[in-house]
Formats: structure tokens, C-alpha cells, sequence
């Protein structure tokens, strides 16, 4: 899936609204900030182009077709 900007400004509006009412630490705040763009980020889908070059136990070889993967 591609990264939605939107998304990640809705987030990032309501963590900064929720210090009008309730003021945080820095280091709650900072907390916080880090896991909305680190659960962000990992909502990227990763595509790889075939052609990639693989080991196998028949020997060498290569990808043939595009792949997909994932951010941890």
C-alpha cells in the first residue's frame, strides 16, 4: 500500500490537539511522535523488480517476477 499523507496528518493533528487539553512530557510527547511515523512508515508496501540474483542449491540464479514485502 502506498504511504497516505492524510493519514499520517490526521495523527499527528490529534497528538497535537490532545496537548491543548492535557499538556505532556517531552519525553511522552516524543514517544508518542515516534511510534505515529514508525507505524506509519511501516504501512509501505516494498516492490522489487525481477532479475535479482538468488543462490540455490542447484545453483545460482535469479528472481523472474516482481516481488512484494513488507517494512519491519
Amino acid at each position: 500500500m502506498a504511504l497516505v499523507q492524510a493519514a499520517l496528518k490526521t495523527q499527528l493533528a490529534t497528538l497535537f490537539n490532545s496537548m491543548k487539553g492535557a499538556p505532556m512530557s517531552e519525553a511522552d510527547f516524543a514517544d508518542q511522535l515516534a511510534s505515529i511515523i514508525n507505524n506509519h512508515i511501516k504501512t509501505a508496501t516494498v516492490t522489487v523488480n525481477p532479475g535479482i540474483a538468488v543462490a540455490t542449491p542447484q545453483g545460482p540464479g535469479s528472481t523472474t517476477a516482481p516481488g512484494t514485502g513488507s517494512l519491519s
